[in-house]
């Protein structure tokens, strides 16, 4: 079965709205959010990488679940529990129900982002699906220019806790509805998939159990460095590019390139890269983030707009490679359950990096883009040993 446009769609609007209300939800509300409960801003981002600690610790258990059930249910409880800890927010009084609000919020998002998504999408069409996560991820690449301006918006006319209630709400009426209207998966269905014959122009590459496990580190590996560059980026980059010399507008200019530039690159790989093998475009969108930081460090302000163009551009395609690198080097079976062990050092990196990278940023100014570059090129170099993927020639149309 070829994967349907609709169920793209329907599941690129719940992830726009899964991520605007929770990943991108304290850039905008921890200052008032601070204000009201009594505690500084940087404890509410604290609570915050609890969630993604938390949601780090719960992919494997939610990946093997969508496994063995299809991910319609799935998706329908992170409705629930986004509603619950959105509310639960809005109600905090102080640390203790901040904290409490942000763990089920992290539940949420351990088994309703886009690893969910991804998994869903294979259970249902198995390693056809590589188009359709490319599809998910260009629609959900907008949800902080939605999210970003309509929390502010609400937070302006119906104040912080307003706005966690508004948020509740849509998953209780949009995301519910949208997650609900998911196709089943029967058992006999998730059963053929782990044993389909593999007609995708992108076979999987199995190997020995060892050579198995060493793509597995890899991949973990250079998913949890990709994702700590995009981390400490988002967090710190307006002051990173005004430690290297550029004003502030020029800064806040460069920060909204990055979306385009994400979904650029994603409407590229979705055409152009979509007849290569995905380890090849991985290997120069992860290559992107060094050049543009040497462009950065060697120009100054000049080069700062190429920086934002590129890093972005490789964000947009890494982010693709996530989803789609696993499914084409291990194949559709038990794909859930690998992909949550997979980005668990991700989700931990992804925790620790605005706090590692400020540090950095805070002792060596711009120069700490030797280390977000320096992991850039490590990554490139274990993608480039991955030796066994790399012979694959697509086949002839």
């Amino acid at each position: 079965m070829e994967p349907s446009n609709s169920v793209i769609a329907r599941l690129g609007v719940a992830q726009t709205l899964a991520w605007g209300s929770t990943y991108y939800l304290p850039a905008m509300l921890a200052t008032p959010m601070a204000k009201d409960l009594g505690v500084s801003t940087p404890t509410i981002f604290a609570a915050f990488s609890v969630a993604l600690v938390v949601s780090a610790l719960l992919g494997p258990t939610a990946g093997r679940l969508i496994d063995r059930t299809g991910g319609r249910s799935v998706l329908v409880a992170t409705s629930l529990l986004f509603a619950i800890g959105l509310a639960g927010l809005a109600l905090a009084q102080g640390a203790v129900g901040l904290f409490a609000a942000w763990v089920i919020l992290g539940i949420g998002m351990g088994a309703g982002l886009y690893e969910a998504a991804f998994a869903t999408l294979v259970a249902l069409y198995g390693t056809r699906s590589r188009g359709a996560i490319t599809g998910i991820t260009l629609i959900a690449g907008f949800a902080s220019t939605v999210g970003w301006p309509l929390s502010t918006y609400m937070e302006a006319h119906i104040g912080w806790r307003g706005a966690c209630l508004s948020w509740a709400a849509l998953h209780l009426t949009l995301g519910l509805a949208l997650n609900l209207s998911m196709p089943r998966v029967i058992a006999t269905t998730t059963a053929a998939s782990k044993s389909v014959p593999l007609t995708s122009s992108d076979p999987p590459y199995l190997g020995d159990e060892r050579s198995q496990r060493a793509a597995s580190y890899a991949l973990a590996f250079v998913f949890a460095a990709t994702w700590f560059i995009s981390t400490a980026m988002a967090a710190h980059l307006p002051r990173l590019l005004q430690a290297g010399g550029a004003s502030l507008a020029t800064a806040v200019m460069v920060g909204a390139l990055i979306g385009p530039a994400q979904v650029g690159a994603r409407i590229l790989e979705f055409g152009l890269l979509r007849k290569i093998h995905p380890l090849l475009s991985a290997r120069i969108a992860a290559a992107l983030h060094p050049i543009g930081a040497l462009a950065f460090g060697l120009a100054g302000a000049p080069a700062a707009a190429l920086f934002g163009v590129l890093h972005g551009a490789g964000n947009g395609i890494l982010t693709i490679a996530k989803g789609t690198l696993p499914l084409v080097i291990f194949g559709p079976g038990g794909y859930g359950h690998r992909q949550g062990v997979l980005m668990v050092p991700a989700r931990v990196a992804q925790a620790l990096a605005p706090w590692i990278f400020g540090m950095c940023l805070d002792q060596f100014g711009a120069k700490s883009l030797w280390l977000s570059s320096g992991l850039g090129v490590v990554s490139v170099a274990v993608l480039m040993m991955m030796t066994q993927v790399s012979a694959y020639r697509p086949k002839a149309a």
